[in-house]
């Protein structure tokens, strides 16, 4: 009997224990996603193609004399000298230099103006995220990289979003 007893305690256990995870309301966020598709992250994006508008177009710029270097050498092919390959041929290595350093600059540039931004952005996130736990009643938030699946109607990650660029705009005022 007292065998019993004990086995029907744990039973109720469970069964409290699985009703209370029945209960729970659980959300799923991808923090980045939700910084970097706020209004704020778009000010940065618009700020970092003002900056590199010239880097941009010295690259294009670069990109056409390859082009036309590339065109010319494949009509001129066969009746051009070794000298002349050889000079088409070290152009094009200092076209696709000149490419490639403009590339590095602007990627460590953007690399670093992200990095700022997700500092720069941390209290601002968790007040959203600490918003959207109170509104909408969550027990737990879990991180989207750390699940391997979640039903999408567990992704919160617009709703944070939204409420970023709810605070901002509130604060702005």
């Amino acid at each position: 009997m007292k065998t019993f007893k004990s086995l029907a305690a744990i039973l109720s256990l469970v069964l409290v224990t699985q009703g209370a995870f029945a209960q729970s309301k659980i959300g799923v966020l991808n923090a980045i996603q939700a910084l970097f598709n706020s209004e704020a992250a778009g000010v940065i994006q618009a700020e970092l193609e003002q900056e590199f508008s010239a880097d941009q177009d010295r690259a294009n710029s670069l990109t056409e004399q390859l082009t036309a270097l590339r065109d010319e050498f494949q009509q001129n092919e066969a009746v051009m000298s070794e000298d002349e390959v050889r000079r088409m041929n070290s152009s094009a290595q200092d076209l696709n230099v000149q490419l490639q350093l403009i590339g590095e600059r602007i990627q460590t540039a953007i690399q670093e103006k992200n990095q700022n931004f997700v500092q720069l952005m941390q209290p601002d996130l968790a007040k959203a995220v600490t918003d959207i736990v109170a509104e909408g009643g969550y027990d737990l938030i879990l991180n989207a990289d750390s699940a391997p699946f979640f039903s999408p109607v567990l992704d919160i990650t617009a709703k944070v979003t939204a409420k970023l660029n709810e605070n901002a705009q509130a604060a702005s005022e």
